[in-house]
């Protein structure tokens, strides 16, 4: 008898996993109060049972399929126009409905802290939350971990803007996506897939770096790195400093004094951020091929060390070109260049650099912050300022506004004796020295001596010389992590930290 009814509950059991298996299934990106994107195609796509017929419905247009043998199903919508809501229908032996969905523009946010710093960390949080009632701006936050292989599905929800829930919402995405809302009047989309601490190589599908020729020797580096690290050697001795701390912290609680900083778990760390691809493969893959009119980057601070840094410019534009490629199209993609910072060993030049040089790709832009982080903190507060210069960018070269899109950007130079003439592209409504005397610049001769130089404006140009310097061949500007630099446009936008050298 017992064997009996082990037997009905086992079969029972079966028959309800076969069900479950049956059951049309879509991937977390799908949900009440999400954003699609319009004027496009929309993939929709899920699991079934094999061979089971699949409907999509919303706004009065239908798209039919059938899973194949792997139970993977996709339909394409096309060209929804922006509204709502609407209700997102999918039947096949069962039916899933999605309400409140809009129709409008989708923007994916990426990167790692400055990326995920929320909107109740910025400055004037109590200002933004009141004003904070944008039921047409909605996010949803990639809540999926690391993975060691692409993955189909992730986590997360979509969640709509107010006053109780803008505060979780990532600063940057969300200043960037109200500026979008308030001036096109339609609804916007903002997806947050993002974590502190983490580096570029964390978010590149692994494969395609292993295959890049100009990464060779970041990974030759990297193996000595990796070969180094201990789990073992280094849990325990985290475990040695949190017990140093805790009687640190009890001491100091007892003197009324603040308690010293905690350590870090490394190893912690270290899973948290993927090593290669991992978070391309736990947060990234999972929301591809979701249809979005573009992406936002904010990134680069892990990879400003010396040994890592001359590598950005290959990452970054490996990232741009793969994603795309896995997208299945050329969509427009900004990064906010590392602001003003005065962290010790660190190479914040060169990476800037580097995501300069970056705009060589089509269809890509910059956001220039030179002017607004902070010397003693790597997470400055205004992400106001932040969003609203990727939204100017957006807002001029992806829908066609007829507003300044950049700072200054160099884009040629020329010695003329004792001088150096340096010639600026965006120089909307002329260049400008704010707050005074143009500083900033340095210029150097054959023997590689920088000097400071004078700099005085003419036209579109920035004309620099130095008395210590007779016959100068090369110049720079704001090229340090805490730079003193005032050369801005007539828009009121920063001009690029840069060099006319390429000197090691």
């Amino acid at each position: 008898m017992k064997r009996l009814t082990l037997l009905v509950v086992t079969s029972a059991l079966l028959s309800l996993a076969a069900t479950a298996r049956a059951d049309v299934k879509l991937p977390a990106i799908f949900g009440n109060h999400m954003v699609l994107q319009r004027y496009t195609v929309v993939p929709v796509w899920g699991t079934a049972a094999p061979g089971e017929e699949v409907t999509v419905a919303i706004a009065g247009q239908t798209a039919n399929t059938k899973a194949g043998a792997d139970g993977k199903w996709s339909v394409k919508l096309t060209k929804l126009a922006a509204d709502g809501p609407h209700t997102l229908t999918v039947k096949g032996k069962n039916t899933v409905t999605f309400s409140d969905v809009l129709v409008g523009e989708v923007w994916l946010g990426s990167g790692q802290s400055n990326m995920a710093m929320t909107v109740n960390r910025a400055k004037d949080y109590e200002q933004e939350q009141v004003a904070a009632k944008l039921p047409e701006v909605r996010m949803f936050i990639e809540s999926s971990g690391a993975a060691t292989t692409a993955q189909t599905e992730g986590k997360g929800e979509w969640v709509v803007c107010s006053p109780e829930t803008v505060g979780r919402f990532s600063a940057t995405a969300f200043f960037f996506g109200r500026e979008i809302q308030r001036t096109l009047k339609v609804p916007v989309g903002l997806i947050n897939s993002s974590v502190g601490g983490t580096p570029i190589e964390s978010w590149i599908a692994p494969e395609a770096q292993k295959a890049s020729p100009e990464l060779k020797g970041f990974f030759e580096g990297q193996k000595q790195a990796t070969k180094d690290f201990d789990p073992g050697k280094a849990k325990a001795k985290f475990e040695q400093d949190q017990a140093k701390w805790k009687e640190a912290a009890r001491k100091a609680k007892a003197e009324g004094k603040p308690a010293p900083k905690a350590p870090r778990d490394p190893v912690a760390l270290n899973e948290r951020k993927g090593n290669v691809g991992g978070l391309f493969n736990g947060k990234i893959a999972p929301l591809i091929p979701y249809a979005i009119r573009g992406a936002l980057w904010y990134q680069g601070e892990a990879n400003s060390t010396p040994d890592k840094a001359p590598f950005y410019q290959a990452q970054l534009t490996l990232l741009v070109n793969d994603w795309r490629a896995r997208w299945g199209y050329d969509f427009p993609f900004a990064w906010v260049q590392l602001p003003n910072f005065g962290g010790a060993g660190r190479d914040w030049p060169a990476v800037r650099e580097a995501m300069l040089k970056t705009l060589a790709l089509k269809g890509t832009g910059m956001a220039i912050t030179i002017d607004i982080g902070e010397e003693k903190d790597i997470h400055p507060k205004n992400k106001q300022d932040v969003g609203r210069r990727l939204a100017a960018w957006a807002l001029g070269t992806v829908y066609g506004q007829k507003i300044a899109t950049s700072g200054p950007l160099p884009a040629r130079h020329q010695v003329r004796g004792s001088e150096v003439l340096l010639s600026f592209k965006h120089t909307d409504g002329g260049l400008v020295a704010k707050g005074g005397e143009l500083k900033g610049f340095v210029v150097a001769g054959e023997d590689k001596q920088w000097k400071s130089a004078r700099a005085r404006i003419e036209g579109d140009k920035v004309i620099v010389s130095s008395t210590d310097v007779k016959q100068p061949v090369a110049a720079r500007y704001g090229w340090e992590n805490w730079p003193t630099c005032n050369l801005y446009n007539g828009a009121g936008l920063p001009a690029s930290p840069f060099r006319t050298d390429d000197w090691k």
